[in-house]
């Protein structure tokens, strides 16, 4: 879809956007902030800003509460379900780099995880401008550190944090949900505030949705009917299997898609068969060889005619499998749904001998509404 909406919501209004040369006394206070967003792949969002650069966190202006030694940390250094970064003050003197912090998204209806890197910086800030013209230091440090140098008489700490779009473009179509924490502390006071960013992205790639073979290339497989010759009965008859997968582009979230085969040259005098014409290019019945084609879906397997649209539901509660598209990076969830076509017992000798073809198309139609 072209247009992205997004809703940040803020819990507590404890956090200062200041990039005056006054900044105000600032008393760290916790937030909660929900980032609701949806797109189609198509067009990507920019940029999830969570906090501006310098975003005032902690500022005194007296300088006696240890403001200007602030900084922030994760709940595990290990573990990315809520972020991964220092746990404690790491006394980290390197700058001009900015920070980062994996953190888990994990895709409702797979359960695929991926970690995207949510990116920060950290700066001091002033009461006299000893930092910088408008109060604030140039250099920006690490988020885990309380190391103030060159900023000396630092006494207020910002912060900037955001997920840039090239983490964005790591995720497929689907439902994804995530929670960042952060905690912010000093040297002499532990506990300042606490920080919780919670994600809720949904994305679709309905450009991409359609009908795939995984075992072929080319969205054009060629398949035989696998014909056998009982020599006991002097009858044919063929069995054979085609792996088939339906990507909706909606991450397999559909209420509902509509299945429908025909024969490629529009023959429908058969009903629910579909026929295959020998090389001769005669028609008649000693030339045609018909045969089904069923699908399976949740175990079950379904007749399909020719022409006639086969409605599949429950595709939010079928196992999905993993493929690569023609032409995609990414592997994507889609739900398998084999075909077989089944060639009913004929007579060996009521058709000719010789090579049969004919062709067979197969159609998907999504839900006009996006769940």
């Amino acid at each position: 879809m072209a247009a992205t909406a997004l809703l940040l919501a803020v819990a507590s209004a404890g956090l200062s956007n200041a990039n005056a040369q006054h900044p105000p006394d600032t008393v760290p206070t916790s937030s909660e902030q929900h980032v609701v967003l949806r797109w189609d792949r198509a067009a990507l969002p920019g940029d999830i800003e969570l906090w501006p650069r310098k975003t005032l966190l902690a500022y005194d202006e007296a300088g006696t509460l240890g403001h200007g030694g602030a900084f922030l940390t994760c709940r595990s250094s290990t573990d990315a379900g809520t972020g991964r970064c220092p746990t404690t003050d790491t006394q980290d003197s390197a700058s001009g780099l900015v920070s980062v912090i994996p953190v888990r998204f994990t895709e409702q209806r797979s359960g695929v995880q991926v970690e995207l890197d949510v990116e920060g910086e950290l700066r001091r800030v002033d009461s006299h401008g000893t930092c910088g013209a408008d109060r604030w230091s140039p250099v920006v440090q690490p988020l885990w550190t309380s190391v103030r140098f060159p900023c000396i008489g630092a006494v207020g700490t910002g912060a900037g944090l955001w997920l840039r779009t090239g983490q964005l473009q790591r995720l497929v179509a689907g439902r994804w949900t995530a929670t960042l924490a952060l905690e912010l502390g000093s040297p002499s006071q532990p506990h300042l505030a606490s920080y919780r960013f919670t994600f809720d992205l949904t994305i679709t790639d309905r450009d991409a949705a359609g009908v795939y073979f995984p075992a072929f290339d080319s969205v054009t497989p060629q398949v035989g009917l696998n014909l056998r010759y009982d020599p006991g009965g002097q009858r044919i008859a063929g069995h054979t299997e085609l792996d088939m997968c339906l990507y909706d582009g909606l991450g397999s979230h559909s209420a509902y898609v509509g299945i429908t085969v025909r024969d490629s040259e529009g023959d429908t005098s058969q009903g629910d068969l579909f026929p295959v014409w020998h090389q001769d290019g005669e028609r008649d019945e000693s030339r045609r060889v018909d045969y089904a084609v069923s699908l399976t879906h949740g175990g079950a397997r379904k007749r399909l005619r020719n022409g006639e649209e086969l409605l599949l539901t429950g595709l939010d509660s079928v196992r999905l499998r993993l493929v690569k598209l023609p032409g995609s990076i990414d592997p994507v969830f889609c739900v398998p749904t084999p075909l077989t076509l089944e060639t009913p017992s004929f007579p060996s000798s009521s058709k000719r001998a010789g090579y049969y073809s004919g062709g067979l198309k197969v159609e998907m139609r999504l839900p006009t509404s996006i769940p």
